[in-house]
């Protein structure tokens, strides 16, 4: 029986990694299939089944996002924005001296922050964090 592969390192006691290219469909089959377990372990799952050996690498299990349609939420609404480039010709007019600061424009740029205020409530909402009351 041969012995393993190791890594060419001297001071490694684990063997050496096998790498395996998978199209991206491919891989979302198999992180799907997966649920909460990472997918290298999966993947030894499924190839040795009846092999249980303890892992000495420490694993890690991934967590799903608390609210995906809430976060799919904040995605669409920030893609739809021009969010970047309005605030930066709003910058720009307002180095330049060109940004007239009327009632309409506080009330519009308060808005504007409300509505990213709001966003960031539902991407904390999203990821799990606590939402903070008030200004931030």
């Amino acid at each position: 029986m041969s012995t393993p592969p190791t890594n060419s390192s001297k001071n490694s006691s684990l063997p050496t990694p096998f790498s395996l290219r998978l199209t991206f469909e491919e891989r979302a089959t198999l992180e799907k299939e997966a649920g909460n377990q990472p997918l290298g372990a999966y993947i030894r799952s499924i190839v040795l089944p009846d092999t249980d050996t303890p892992r000495k690498v420490r694993t890690r299990t991934r967590q799903p996002l608390k609210d995906d349609q809430a976060l799919g939420s904040v995605l669409g609404e920030l893609g739809k924005s021009r969010l970047a480039n309005n605030l930066n010709q709003l910058a720009k007019a307002a180095n330049t001296g060109s940004l007239p600061v009327t009632p309409d424009t506080e009330k519009a740029l308060q808005d504007a922050c409300g509505a990213v205020q709001e966003m960031r409530n539902q991407l904390m909402k999203a990821l799990g964090f606590p939402i903070a009351k008030g200004p931030p």
